[in-house]
């Protein structure tokens, strides 16, 4: 049998260097050692990216503005609609006759775009100032002349500081707002009521023409009265030590007052609710059973005078329904 020629030196010189290009081709190539400074920019750039996917996308306000006529300002940039607002009827609400004329006559001139006051409604609790605050906007949104023009934003007293981004929206749009803080009042060493100087008075921007804004305090101040007294005793100059914070309520141009009612006008206010909601009693056990049950309530107000209209209700198998 005859013997296969062996390999030439050449054919064998090529075969080596096809060997070693099939053995770089498969190698794989070293990884490049990262610095410091690049894994850092690294990390960052995906932080970054993940925030930006999480964030709340920018809400077009234009038609969700039109959509209600109440809103709940939410501090990451979102107005929440209130399919309906918990009110009582603007004649339901008794002894506070001269503080609702002032309110509604003030609501009236702003709905029309005529010049009207920030307006802080202080005094004892349970007398119907954030009542009042709804039964106006009620009743002035409802005139033929405003037509549901005018909006009522509710914005909760912890996101005070939210509240240029808020004006921010409001000022582009053509409908008219009542920004409302219930139960307003600032303690210890929060600073947030500066956000709400600026926008009061004294900021760049101001106020915008078509905003509005209503609180409700127990305290005319809107700082505790401690507070006043302890920075007094403690300052340097007692007279400017608490002028910064005091200031604030200077800022609203409308004060109004609300004290405890008489027994008068807690009788008058159970008798209203009562006619209101049908709710038919003898006028003397009316009496005798409301003033007993605000004896044990230790207190005279509307509050109370409607709660025990619910309770009376409920003996008597009457519906109510607040408006």
């Amino acid at each position: 049998m005859a013997k296969k020629p062996g390999k030439t030196p050449a054919r064998a010189a090529k075969t080596r260097v096809a060997a070693k290009s099939r053995k770089a081709a498969t190698k794989r190539p070293k990884p490049a050692v990262d610095t410091a400074e690049q894994r850092i920019a690294r990390a960052l750039e995906a932080i970054a990216a993940s925030l930006a996917a999480s964030a709340p996308k920018p809400q077009d306000q234009a038609e969700p503005l039109a959509a209600a006529e109440a809103f709940i300002w939410h501090p990451e940039g979102r107005l929440a609609p209130v399919p309906r607002v918990s009110r009582v009827d603007l004649e339901l609400l008794q002894g506070i006759d001269r503080m609702r004329d002032i309110l509604i006559e003030n609501t009236e001139r702003f709905a029309a775009g005529l010049p009207a006051n920030n307006a802080l409604l202080w005094g004892a609790r349970g007398m119907g100032k954030s009542s009042l605050v709804k039964a106006a906007h009620a009743s002035v949104n409802a005139k033929p002349d405003v037509a549901g023009n005018l909006k009522l934003i509710e914005i909760h007293r912890e996101d005070i500081e939210s509240l240029p981004a808020l004006m921010t929206i409001l000022r582009a749009s053509t409908f008219h707002f009542i920004v409302f803080c219930d139960d307003l009042s600032f303690d210890g060493d929060d600073a947030s009521y500066k956000s709400l100087k600026a926008v009061l008075e004294g900021g760049i921007e101001g106020r915008p023409d078509n905003v509005i804004l209503y609180a409700t305090s127990n305290r005319r101040h809107l700082l505790a009265r401690e507070m006043v007294e302890n920075e007094r005793s403690t300052a340097i100059n007692p007279g400017e030590a608490v002028e910064e914070k005091v200031s604030l309520s200077d800022r609203f141009g409308l004060w109004l007052g609300f004290h405890k009612c008489s027994q008068d006008e807690f009788l008058a206010m159970v008798r209203g609710y009562c006619t209101h909601f049908g709710i038919s009693l003898d006028d003397a056990e009316l009496q005798r059973e409301a003033l007993e049950w605000a004896t044990t309530r230790g207190s005279r107000s509307g509050r109370v005078a409607w709660q025990f209209t619910q309770d009376l209700a409920g003996r008597l198998g009457v519906r109510t329904a607040a408006k």
